[in-house]
């Protein structure tokens, strides 16, 4: 199974791609990983909120594939602690056969069409950060998870 973090627009912040970039080399150590960028729409001004949604999810949809597991992170879904997740990605991993996909949307979240393509949804947290944040936070949550996995210290409790 491989793990994939779909995110819409490039990580601009230097120090956001160092981070992301150190995380996805030591997750290779665990599980294949890839960070896949679908391209930010161009010349939005004259669209609306849920005209760049649905947008962003033409292009979404186009890079799933059959059989893929699409997990939405998005500010209503599901809060996990760290072993919390850690166990769920277990058992993700044992039921998986082929991508377990995790999609950061644009600016304005998902479309419905997004949401229907989805299996579920997680919440990294109840507060909000940036799409460009974000990406970080989940590589290092992912890495922690895998460290949890396979009882190497770097979570403490």
């Amino acid at each position: 199974m491989k793990i994939v973090l779909l995110v819409v627009g490039k990580t601009t912040e230097s120090y956001f791609v160092q981070g992301i970039d150190e995380y996805s080399k030591r997750l290779a150590h665990y599980v294949p990983f890839e960070l896949t960028v679908i391209p930010e729409l161009r010349n939005t001004k004259s669209l609306s909120a849920d005209q760049q949604k649905e947008r962003e999810a033409d292009l979404i949809l186009k890079a799933l594939q059959p059989g893929d597991y699409v997990v939405l992170l998005d500010e209503h879904g599901r809060e996990f602690t760290s072993l919390q997740f850690a166990s769920y990605l277990e058992k993700k991993m044992a039921n998986i056969a082929k991508r377990l996909i995790f999609v950061v949307g644009g600016p304005y979240g998902f479309s419905n069409r997004a949401y229907q393509a989805a299996q579920e949804k997680i919440s990294l947290s109840k507060m909000t950060y940036s799409h460009q944040m974000i990406r970080l936070i989940f590589t290092e949550q992912l890495y922690r998870a895998m460290t949890i996995l396979n009882n190497e210290p770097y979570h403490h409790e």
